[in-house]
């Protein structure tokens, strides 16, 4: 299992379980599986909360494909711009928001 934060480049940024579409040794793409986007929101502060960090932001998970029951989905090595390890928080978030379970099945590692 390989948690990462794959930024496309369409400018999503997508958390995801992912694994290496190989052919011939040659990576020519990623399987997501259980792909979340990731958002970040800045929260709305009042002058009166001076207890609020004003650089502070919220995150949300959402499925990346709201309209499948899909749970991996291959994506072509050309629309990956990078992939990064997430920070411990994230990768909990998303832990718990896919029942922390990733499936023997799910073809990864």
């Amino acid at each position: 299992m390989a948690i990462k934060i794959a930024l496309l480049k369409s400018g999503e940024q997508v958390i995801t379980d992912a694994k290496e579409i190989l052919i011939e040794d040659k990576v020519c793409g990623f399987f997501f599986y259980k792909p979340h986007r990731v958002r970040l929101n800045r929260p709305m502060l009042l002058k009166e909360d001076e207890d609020v960090n004003p650089d502070s932001v919220e995150v949300t998970l959402s499925p990346w494909i709201l309209l499948t029951e899909d749970e991996r989905m291959a994506v072509a090595t050309d629309w990956v711009v990078t992939m990064v390890e997430p920070i411990d928080d994230i990768k909990e978030m998303y832990l718990e928001k896919t029942n922390g379970k990733i499936d023997k099945d799910s073809g990864t590692d």
